[in-house]
């Protein structure tokens, strides 16, 4: 902006060259009719340019253009540009005198301030910068950053920009203007917070330290390479907006709002003279008068807007006096001058309820002498004297300074030789005429005098007006002083006090006060803001010598009056009854105490100094007057460039109602092109600016807010996003208004606005339903915070019929119902189509993946419910019952395409579980949901496929079984064999499946478990006794003898017992209810063919010794081959060394033992079976030899019988031992008589055979133990 105070000739070039570029722009293209061109223009070559310009365009356009085949056409055209230029013309006449309005109410506001408790708005997110957040995440996840981070974090980071960054519905926000950085950082907040909590704890690390670093980390990814230092460097002008703004900031942003240009603004600054807050007040108080005017014009001519009631009509004209009165008081509580308040009188106020001042309260307000109270300040600067020539050089001369009445100071001491100071000397005083006396002394040297000696003295009678500079001045000195040509250099500066506006001096002559022509000092004096004085002042006098109150006077330029004597230009001051008259000794301070009573008058007449009337008729005179002040040249200048006609316009004349729904719509639409996420609130200097000029041109409350609500509404149906609170406050105003409930008591009503409210009601009703409908697009993920709940809340009071009534919740209810219901419908057609389920229809598509589809579908609806939840629920908190009939319809929708995929499906196919499990899983999950209409009609859906399946699975289980076993070859596979693993997981898994259904239904769910826990016995019996056959078999087939080796198959079918007996466990017992039957059942078969399969396998043990002692029963004593066989080998042993006998017999059947044990303790799971096993193969095998025994208890057994029974006893024992054989077991009765029968025959046969049994004893000998070894 060009600063008020630069020089004319700049200003001036400016004005030249944007003047000479209209003139010479191309008439077709942007050719405009400038007020420089009118009719009514003046200046130099005023009457040239309309012709020349006009000339110009048609001459230029036909030139430019080739010729048209058809002149009626072409005239056409021509008739509509020249249309549009005149419409042109006129909105740029319109939009500079509304400026011009603007202006005054930012140079010199009194009613509003600018408001410091308006929530700060967050900077907006525009397409570019979601473009480049989007890109800075997805660096991120690739990598691309040095920003650390944990597999946590960079999940949540991945779902945040799948879901939030890339959503349309975001970006669709961003397009409207009401997304900002704060919001995608809340969204994100919220969003972690339940990852977070749901982390496992972890020691010294707190959940919140875990999210504000998280939060750090999104910040670093968020802002990318950016400095945040540099980031505010880069503030805008539009993004200041949000702080208090300067006048000149203000200024600046009405020009970009209102289309001015730079010197169109420089040239209406200076002319309007908005730096003057003197010609400001003035302004006002004129504006004011007629308003008071205006409505005493209404009153007399009737001519009222059309009322809802004829009774309104009187109120109207009281509320319009009301509203001027209180301007009236505003004004008149501002200070005199901005720091002048310590002027103010209260008590003298002007009569608000009239324009003219009544004569008969004339003495009420006069004012007295005393009043009138001025204060000055003046500075004295000594400098230096000369013509000090008979002094000695050395002598000390110093100067006094004194201001009459007042305290006297002294300068330094100087030489004589050199009279210089500098000194400064302040002093105060109330004389308008002030005498200074200064003072020259020198030191006297006699020893008696008490003295010193003056050498010269000045007096000098300072005024404001005075020149600031130091001057030369002549001392008077006394006679008998030897320098007569003393000077000194001397500056004497007054300041104007605030409340005085102008001064000189002038001559006089009036009725009542200067009755004699003389000349005069006088002061013009502003007592309050709507007082002002005409005092004239004698030398060193506080109070004036006379006073003229200014109140009714006009003032204005005259001729000079014939018999006056003095003075040279005449002006005068008329009041009935009363005219004084002044003159001035030249032209430009006649005009200067024209403005400045001008402004002090109040009066609606603007004087025009005679050499501008001169010039307005000259024609062609371009020099500017030399003896016009500097704001009669800026006046001139904006008369040249037709701008006269908008600064003196008057603002009583025009249509504020219509200026201001203008301003305000051009306001709300720069404001929501600037770069805050606004939500249609304006910034405080918008405010502060548009609430003066409501208040100081009388624009009506409810009038203001119905063209914003309009503009508003506008704007939101076009996709901008508008804050519900912001439509409330300015539709709660207008609905108190309009049924007559105001606070402030205004109650006029006209019909154009109840008309207009009705109409605005409606439309908003209508935005707000289809907001509701829309919330998930409206307010995404929530945002703004609080929106939706506000829209909530204004729905509820639109449907209001007054202000007092509530509108019953039922109704509230039936609307919110109809509005979800339809975005039941919006939602799940959005959803579709995302899911791109609707470009199937008429195609050929396979079921599966029409299944497919339907899952991806499901998903995307469980995800849109997940949302709604999450963010939209708490607006929704008072409606919660309406929240669910919503996810039910929308269910429902979906309900029609899931039936319509599960029916393509050929039977018995079982991919769509994953479908039920996807859906149940959420619904039962939810309170409300769960069992809810959808649940159920899910459930019917797939419980015939349920038990469908369980019965196939159940005979293509049986089936298995069968084929499995005729096939098994008994090979281990894990805890069994290949049949049983595999008949264990079936079972594990189809109950797994069921078990993850979480079927709903408590009482088909406890079916379906036990069904499943029956089916599993059964088989597991079907299991259990198939392995008893299978073993029993496979032991018949095998050897009787000592070669026998516990086979690998026999080991596995005690291990296919073990794991059925575990699995059982699982798979067979009800949790609750029938406790543990199936089980129990299945574990006694269990236990009954693992102790049958022990007594076959023991039976096999013993067979197997029954084999060995048959071998020695052909040893017994009396026997044929026992005799025979002694002989041969006593006749042998003579020559070679004979084997002893019986050893192979007994070393085999040890071998035999051991290998067996081995192999059973290492490849049977079961130590419990073992432990049985043995303990009964051990007893089994002591009693088979002490029956054999006990049938030769009459006969000596042979040696051989002795010395291989001994062997053989021994080392069963002691192996049994080894393997875990209780004592108790081991050392049982027939285990002594065994023991005590070999000891004996042992002791008989040492007696009669001597060393025959070869060191084989049943004494326990390590000697022994280390040969068996």
């Amino acid at each position: 902006m060009l600063d008020p105070s630069s020089s004319e000739e700049e200003s001036e070039e400016l004005a030249e060259e944007e003047s000479s570029k209209e003139v010479l722009a191309p008439a077709p293209a942007g050719a405009r009719l400038s007020p420089s061109r009118t009719s009514e223009s003046s200046g130099p070559g005023a009457g040239l340019q309309p012709g020349g310009r006009a000339g110009g365009g048609a001459g230029g356009g036909g030139g430019a253009r080739p010729s048209s085949p058809s002149p009626s056409v072409a005239s056409e055209k021509e008739k509509e540009e020249l249309e549009r230029l005149q419409k042109e013309e006129e909105e740029r006449k319109r939009r500079l005198q509304l400026y011009v309005f603007v202006m005054r109410c930012i140079a010199y506001p009194f009613n509003a301030k600018q408001p410091t408790d308006m929530a700060r708005r967050q900077q907006k997110i525009s397409k570019q910068q979601l473009q480049i957040v989007k890109d800075r995440f997805q660096a991120f996840l690739n990598g691309e950053t040095q920003i650390v981070a944990d597999e946590a974090f960079i999940n949540a980071v991945q779902s945040y920009f799948e879901v939030f960054l890339k959503s349309d519905r975001v970006a669709r926000m961003v397009q409207s203007g009401g997304c900002s950085a704060n919001d995608s950082r809340e969204v994100f907040k919220k969003h972690i917070e339940k990852r977070v909590r749901s982390l496992p704890e972890i020691d010294g690390l707190s959940k919140e330290t875990v999210l504000s670093s998280w939060m750090a980390k999104f910040d670093a990814i968020y802002r990318g390479e950016e400095d945040p230092r540099k980031q505010q460097a880069r503030m805008t002008a539009s993004a200041a907006s949000e702080l208090i703004l300067s006048k000149e900031q203000l200024y600046e942003m009405f020009q970009n709002i209102l289309g001015i240009k730079k010197f169109e603004h420089q040239l209406l600054y200076n002319a309007c003279q908005l730096d003057n807050p003197d010609e400001q007040a003035a302004q006002i108080r004129r504006e004011l008068d007629g308003r008071l005017q205006m409505a005493d014009q209404i009153a007399k001519e009737r001519k009222f807007p059309k009322f809802v009631s004829k009774e309104m009509e009187n109120m109207f004209i009281e509320e319009l006096k009301s509203s001027v009165n209180l301007l009236m008081a505003n004004l008149e509580s501002m200070p005199v001058s901005k720091g002048g308040s310590e002027f103010k009188l209260q008590k003298l106020k002007r009569s608000h309820n009239t324009s003219i001042i009544d004569l008969g309260e004339e003495n009420e307000n006069q004012l007295s002498k005393s009043d009138v109270v001025l204060s000055f300040s003046l500075e004295v600067v000594i400098m230096e004297v000369q013509g000090l020539k008979s002094l000695a050089p050395n002598r000390i001369v110093y100067c006094t300074m004194e201001v009459e009445g007042g305290e006297k100071l002294q300068t330094d001491q100087a030489e004589a030789s050199k009279p210089t100071w500098g000194t400064q000397g302040d002093f105060s005083t109330t004389h308008a005429l002030p005498a200074v006396k200064v003072k020259l002394f020198t030191e006297s040297t006699g020893v008696l005098a008490l003295e010193d000696k003056e050498l010269g003295r000045v007096v000098l009678h300072p005024t404001p007006n005075s020149p600031k500079q130091s001057e030369w001045h002549k001392m008077t000195v006394s006679k008998n002083c030897p320098d007569q040509d003393l000077k000194i250099k001397l500056a004497v500066r007054m300041d104007k006090p605030q409340n005085m506006k102008h001064s000189g001096y002038l001559w006089a002559i009036g009725k009542n006060v200067w009755k004699r022509w003389k000349k005069r000092f006088f002061v013009l004096v502003q007592v309050s803001q709507y007082t002002f004085a005409m005092c004239s002042y004698r030398e060193k006098k506080a109070e004036p010598q006379e006073l003229l109150q200014l109140d009714g006077y006009t003032v204005d330029y005259t001729d000079p009056q014939p018999g006056l004597e003095g003075g040279r230009t005449f002006f005068n001051a008329v009041k009935e009854g009363d005219t004084v008259i002044f003159a001035s000794d030249d032209e430009q301070d006649r005009i200067l105490w024209v403005q400045a009573m001008y402004r002090a008058t109040g009066q609606s007449h603007k004087p025009v100094p005679p050499t501008q009337v001169q010039k307005l008729n000259a024609k062609g005179g371009n020099v500017p007057q030399l003896d016009a002040p500097i704001s009669q040249f800026y006046a001139d200048r904006a008369q040249k460039h037709g701008m006269d006609e908008f600064i003196s316009s008057n603002p009583c004349n025009f249509d504020h109602a219509s200026l201001f729904e203008m301003v305000q719509r051009l306001t709300l639409d720069h404001r929501l092109n600037d770069s805050y996420s606004c939500l249609g609130w304006f910034s405080p200097g918008q405010v502060f600016v548009l609430d003066e000029y409501c208040a100081r041109n009388g624009v009506r409350g409810c009038h203001r807010h119905l063209c914003y609500l309009k503009d508003l509404l506008e704007r939101a149906e076009n996709g901008a996003m508008i804050d519900p609170t912001l439509l409330h406050y300015s539709f709660a105003f207008c609905a108190s208004h309009v049924h007559g409930n105001r606070p402030d008591g205004i109650g006029t009503v006209t019909v154009e606005e109840k008309e207009r409210f009705e109409e605005i009601k409606e439309r908003l009703r209508l935005l707000l339903e289809n907001q509701i409908t829309h919330f998930r697009y409206c307010f995404p993920f929530g945002r703004p915070e609080g929106a939706l709940k506000a829209t909530l809340s204004l729905l509820e009071r639109v449907l209001m019929k007054d202000i007092v009534t509530p509108v019953p919740q039922e109704e509230v209810k039936t609307v919110i119902r109809k509005c979800l219901e339809q975005a039941a419908l919006v939602n799940y057609t959005r959803l579709s189509e995302y899911a791109k389920i609707e470009e199937n229809v008429g195609r050929l598509v396979t079921p599966a993946k029409k299944l497919e589809d339907t899952i991806r579908l499901a998903e995307l609806v469980i995800e849109v419910l997940q949302q709604n939840e999450e963010h939209h629920a708490e607006a929704f908190a008072w409606w919660s019952d309406l929240m669910v009939e919503h996810a039910e319809t929308f269910l429902s929708l979906f309900a029609v395409d899931m039936d319509a995929a599960l029916e393509v499906q050929p039977p018995d196919t079982w991919d769509s579980f994953p479908l039920f499990q996807l859906l149940n899983d959420f619904l039962r999950a939810d309170y409300n949901l769960c069992n809810g209409k959808f649940h159920k009609h899910l459930q019917d859906l797939f419980a015939p496929l349920v038990v469908r399946y369980v019965d196939l699975m159940e005979s293509s289980i049986a089936q298995s079984i069968h084929r499995g076993f005729e096939r098994e070859s008994w090979e281990p596979v894990n805890n069994g064999s290949g049949t049983s693993e595999d008949l264990f997981w079936k079972l594990d898994a189809l109950q797994t499946f069921i078990r993850d259904l979480h079927w709903p239904e408590e009482e088909f769910g406890k079916h379906l478990e036990q069904r499943l826990k029956l089916m599993a016995s059964d088989m597991i019996e079907s299991c259990v006794k198939r392995t008893r056959i299978a073993f029993e078999v496979k032991l018949q087939k095998t050897s009787r003898s000592t070669d026998f080796r516990v086979p690998q198959s026999i080991c596995t079918m005690f291990n296919v017992m073990v794991d059925a007996k575990a699995q059982s466990t699982k798979l067979c017992s009800m949790e609750m209810g029938q406790e543990h039957q199936y089980h129990s059942k299945i574990d006694e078969l269990i236990e009954e063919t693992v102790k049958e399969m022990i007594t076959l396998l023991v039976a096999k043990f013993v067979t197997i010794l029954e084999g060995v002692l048959t071998k020695l029963s052909r040893y017994d004593e009396g026997t044929l081959f026992s005799s025979f066989l002694s002989f041969t080998v006593k006749a042998a042993s003579k020559y070679v060394d004979v084997p002893k006998p019986g050893m192979d017999v007994a070393d085999a059947y040890v071998t035999f033992v051991r290998h067996s044990q081995d192999v059973l303790r290492d490849k049977v799971n079961e130590e419990m079976y073992i432990e049985r096993l043995f303990d009964q193969w051990y007893t089994s095998s002591m009693n088979v030899i002490c029956t054999w025994l006990t049938d030769r208890m009459d006969l000596q057994l042979h040696i051989y019988q002795l010395k291989t029974l001994i062997r053989m006893v021994k080392k069963t024992y002691r192996d049994f031992r080894l393997q875990g054989v209780l004592d108790s077991t081991l050392n049982s009765k027939t285990y002594d008589t065994v023991r005590n029968r070999l000891t004996v025959e042992e002791a008989t046969a040492s007696v009669s055979e001597g060393g025959g049994l070869q060191g084989i004893t049943m004494k326990d000998s390590d000697e022994e133990d280390e040969e068996d070894d």
